[in-house]
C-alpha cells in the first residue's frame, strides 16, 4: 500500500503491478462511510477476485469528526439529532428529498480529485469505476450524476436516495451504466425503502443495475464481495 496526498486528500493506493497502483490497469476509486476512518474499506481490495493490474484508490473524508473513534471522517456532517428523533419516534429515515448543506462542497473536492487522479496515475475514466459505503456511495452516485466523463460504472454499498429532485433530471445521461447495489434486508442506519427507491430511481432512468439484497445490517458481507470482484472485471473489461 502506498499513502499519498492527491487534491487535497489522504488517499491509499493499493493493488496494481506493485501493490502499490503501479502500471497503467484500470482504477476502482472507494469512498468510505461517516465516521468511519480513511482506511476502513482497504482491506477489500485483498479479497475480492479482480484481474492482478486493477488499482484500488481510497480518499479519506476531508473533515474530521469530534465524536466516536480518534480518526473517524466524513465527506460532510450530518444530524444525529434528527437520527435519535427518528429512531425514538420509531420513524424509517428517508433521506430521499434531503440536499445536504455538506453535498456541494464534498462534491467539488471529489470532482477536482478525480482530475488529479486521472494525471496522478495516468487513469482514462473510461477504464474507472466509481463508489462507496454508505456517505461515500451517496457521494459517488452524487459525483457520477454530475460530471460527463465517460466512467466504467458505480458501486453502491449500503447507500442511499438523495436529492431526489436534482438527481432525477440528470439520470438520462448515464443510460446503460453499469451499477452495482447491495443493501442489507435489517440496515438499521440507513432502511432498506431507501435502497429500493434509488435502485428503482436508477433503473427507471435507464442504468443497468445489478442488485444484491443480504439478510443483514449496515454491512459488507462476504457474499457481497464475491459478487463485487466479477462486476468490477467485467465493467472494466468492456474498455479493453
Amino acid at each position: 500500500m502506498r499513502e499519498t496526498q492527491i487534491g487535497g486528500l489522504r488517499t491509499r493506493i493499493v493493488g496494481g503491478i506493485d501493490g502499490k497502483g503501479g502500471g497503467n490497469g484500470p482504477l476502482v476509486v472507494l469512498l468510505h462511510g461517516f465516521g468511519a476512518p480513511g482506511h476502513d474499506l482497504v482491506s477489500l481490495a485483498e479479497v475480492l477476485n479482480v484481474p492482478a493490474d486493477i488499482r484500488f484508490v481510497f480518499p479519506e473524508g476531508p473533515l474530521s469528526l469530534s465524536f466516536g473513534p480518534r480518526d473517524a471522517r466524513a465527506w460532510w456532517l450530518i444530524d444525529m439529532a434528527r437520527i435519535a428523533a427518528d429512531q425514538a419516534a420509531g420513524r424509517i429515515r428517508d433521506l430521499s428529498q434531503d440536499i445536504p448543506k455538506g453535498l456541494a462542497p464534498a462534491r467539488t473536492t471529489m470532482l477536482a480529485f478525480l482530475k488529479e487522479v486521472e494525471q496522478h496515475l495516468n487513469a482514462a475514466p473510461h477504464k474507472t469505476i466509481l463508489g462507496g459505503f454508505s456517505q461515500g456511495a451517496m457521494l459517488s452516485c452524487d459525483v457520477m450524476l454530475r460530471t460527463t466523463e465517460p466512467y466504467a460504472g458505480l458501486i453502491q454499498l449500503s447507500g442511499t436516495l438523495l436529492a431526489t429532485q436534482e438527481w432525477a433530471p440528470l439520470l438520462q445521461k448515464r443510460k446503460g451504466l453499469p451499477v452495482f447495489q447491495s443493501h442489507g434486508i435489517q440496515d438499521e442506519i440507513l432502511p432498506y425503502v431507501g435502497a429500493e427507491r434509488l435502485r428503482d430511481t436508477l433503473s427507471h432512468g435507464g442504468l443497468t443495475v445489478e442488485w444484491h439484497s443480504f439478510r443483514g445490517g449496515h454491512e459488507i458481507p462476504r457474499a457481497v464481495l464475491q459478487r463485487l470482484g466479477p462486476f468490477i472485471a467485467k465493467a472494466v473489461a468492456k474498455h479493453e
